[in-house]
């Protein structure tokens, strides 16, 4: 008998070649995952006492033939009778074509399951593809469909002696790659790994003088209870570490993981893990799988799993998920929704869990497991109230602290005069070791804030906590850190020493220095080069996010604050101001007059708008600022002149910078140069 396929648009067939190509190599998900939903429906008749005779052996085998260029799926399921095949074969419920493409063109996963099309992705790798089928009801024949890839089909009766059905593939010349057994071998590993009816692909291999042969035994491809369809109370932790292994061969062993187990209101089952991360690169998203009934959908389970549970391991499988739609969908499901929820609670009660019953546990796994619960913090309202309580702070002494708990621990000391609680925090314990043992030393507790996300996370406890401020330890002196009381800041006149220094320092890429004279105490550092939370911060921010580039582009500002203090310091004026006095007093002299002029213009126009001074009032201003300019650049010069030769203060401004890790390249080679000068 021949026939022309029931669809709606002329020929199926060079769509599905065109538009599924790209992923064409899901055609042996849906074409064996057929052959286990007929022999899962066989299991249900034999079950209900209806099949008349002895179900046996339910395997189902992939083979390859390379000589007759044919791959085949075959199974012992319910099969099916030439009516059936016309019903489900010949019959395609097909939508408009225009529709079709414009909405599923990109997603080949959607156009399969969407349109029943199944069986019919078959054809992205075939030029001609047979059925050749027995139905389990007795009396059945057998019968043999074929079709070349048009609309035109031929059925037959045919021989075959057991019921079942054979799906016979003549791959296409541009698909040879499916006549390889490495190939399909891979294929089968990643879509049918875990399906519930066990699947054969040719036979076990084994050693023998020196060469790989095949024995009598089924290769059996996948595993058909899966860890995440068992009872948690029959499983030992060895069990799931095993899981973990055959999911991720490569990967060092799992922190904890959690088992997922609901029917109600939805059914989802399932186990993710939390990864020991070593290094942030590390964190890959599309390591989850996403299974629906054991067959293998999806590793982008974004819109299911919230966004920052994304970057744990695992399974995740439910049937419930309508998983061949578009994912702004899959977004808007309420099912979807209540999974989302589901899946973030149980993560949650697991944290919440380790963290009371073994605290210490928790406390050694921080460091892997924060990146985890700082995104989900940031990135989910509802999350944060509830990691709030076992989230955690580490110092810089490596004790941690819940954040009531170091709340309560830095309310007396770090409050400021305005009654603002200030979190003191270092980012490198080494680059940053003077300023923490200075903080340290004024009874200040210092945290560690090195993790990827906690630039981030300081801007988000400051907006979730009142009247609190995070303040890197080295963004300014130790005594003005934290304010205690209204009383002036002590500042000496900038004068000679200020120009001494700035006209000393190095030019360095995307570095402005801005030299700040300050009383500090004999007793501390002569120079501490200190850095500007608010831009500092905006800078590390924009390296996490894309729209604050502007930031990360603009320099760092870095204050050099000079302790008029200091013995050295006091020196270096007061032999600076005797050297140049002589060569400054005229320029001096001539900068007090025209500040007087420049005044004075300035007295006469005070009460007049801009465009009410006189033209020849506005020039000779303009005239005197510029050359008060050129007088203040004569000083300078003469300053910098004296300075250039200065050891002293090359050496002080090195040591400060190679504090900060700075000094490179060719100035550090010059200060160790100086240093052993000095020395001798």
């Amino acid at each position: 008998m021949k026939g022309n396929i029931g669809v709606t648009t002329e020929n199926i067939f060079p769509v599905i070649k065109k538009f599924l190509y790209s992923d064409h190599d899901i055609f042996i998900r849906e074409i064996v995952s057929n052959a286990v939903d007929a022999t899962q429906k066989l299991r249900t008749i034999a079950q209900k006492g209806e099949l008349k005779e002895d179900a046996g052996d339910l395997t189902v085998h992939v083979s390859i033939d390379p000589k007759a260029g044919t791959l085949t799926v075959s199974d012992r399921g319910i099969g099916m009778t030439a009516e059936e095949i016309d019903k489900y074969i010949n019959q395609i419920a097909f939508s408009s074509a225009g529709d079709f493409l414009d909405k599923y063109k990109e997603d080949a996963n959607a156009i399969i399951g969407h349109f029943g099309l199944g069986f019919y992705s078959s054809f992205m790798v075939s030029n001609k593809v047979e059925i050749v089928t027995r139905s389990w009801q007795e009396g059945s024949k057998a019968v043999r469909w074929t079709c070349d890839g048009s609309p035109e089909y031929t059925i037959e009766e045919t021989e075959r002696t057991d019921r079942g059905t054979d799906i016979i593939m003549h791959i296409a010349d541009d698909c040879k790659e499916f006549l390889e057994e490495s190939r399909i071998q891979t294929l089968l590993t990643k879509y049918c790994h875990f399906l519930p009816v066990a699947v054969a692909f040719g036979k076990k291999k084994e050693w023998k003088d020196g060469k790989q042969v095949e024995t009598s035994e089924d290769n059996i491809i996948n595993d058909t209870t899966p860890l995440w369809t068992k009872k948690p109370a029959d499983l030992k932790d060895e069990d799931y570490k095993k899981f973990y292994r055959e999911l991720y061969p490569m990967s060092d062993e799992p922190l904890f993981w959690i088992h997922l187990n609901v029917d109600f209101p939805f059914n989802l089952t399932g186990v993710l893990y939390f990864p020991k991360v070593k290094k942030s690169i590390e964190l890959q998203k599309n390591k989850i799988q996403l299974y629906c009934n054991q067959v293998f959908v999806t590793d982008s389970v974004e819109g299911i799993v919230p966004d920052f549970l994304t970057l744990l391991h695992g399974v995740i499988d439910s049937p419930d998920i309508p998983l061949n739609v578009s994912r702004s969908y899959l977004q808007n499901d309420s099912n979807v929704r209540k999974i989302s929820t589901y899946i973030t609670k149980k993560v949650s009660d697991r944290l919440q869990s380790i963290f009371k019953n073994d605290r210490k546990e928790f406390e050694q796994k921080w460091d892997d497991i924060k990146i985890f619960i700082h995104y989900g913090m940031l990135t989910e309202t509802d999350y944060y109230d509830k990691a709030k309580n076992y989230a955690l702070l580490k110092d810089t002494e490596g004790k941690f602290f819940t954040y009531e708990d170091y709340k309560t621990l830095i309310k007396d000391s770090q409050t400021d005069k305005d009654g603002t609680l200030i979190y003191l925090y270092a980012q490198d314990h080494d680059a940053q070791y003077a300023y923490i043992e200075a903080a340290q030393q004024k009874g200040y507790n210092v945290l560690m804030m090195d993790g990827e996300l906690d630039a981030a996370m300081l801007g988000l406890l400051e907006e979730k906590n009142e009247k609190t401020r995070f303040v890197r330890v080295d963004s300014d002196t130790i005594d003005h850190i934290i304010r205690k009381d209204n009383t002036d800041e002590q500042t000496a006149p900038a004068g000679i020493l200020a120009d001494i220094f700035s006209t000393q320092l190095p030019k360095m890429e995307k570095t402005e220095f801005h030299v700040e004279p300050q009383a500090m105490g004999e007793t501390a550092a002569p120079i501490v080069i200190t850095q500007s939370e608010y831009m500092r911060r905006m800078k590390d921010m924009a390296r996490l996010q894309q729209g604050m580039a502007f930031y990360g582009e603009m320099p760092d500002m870095m204050n050099i604050v000079v302790n008029t203090d200091h013995p050295l310091i006091k020196t270096i004026r007061h032999q600076g101001e005797e050297a140049t006095a002589e060569a400054l007093k005229p320029i001096e002299a001539e900068i007090k007059g025209l500040s007087a002029r420049r005044d004075a213009i300035n007295q006469s126009n005070k009460d007049k708008k801009w465009d009410e001074i006189p033209q020849e009032s506005k020039d000779e201003l303009s005239k005197t600022e510029k050359d008060i300019e050129e007088q203040q650049s004569k000083k300078t010069a003469v300053i910098s002149d004296y300075a250039k030769d200065n050891k002293v203060v090359h050496q002080l401004i090195d040591l400060a910078l190679l504090q900060n890790g700075l000094l490179r390249g060719e100035a550090l080679t010059n200060f160790v140069r100086r240093s052993i000068e000095l020395i001798n």
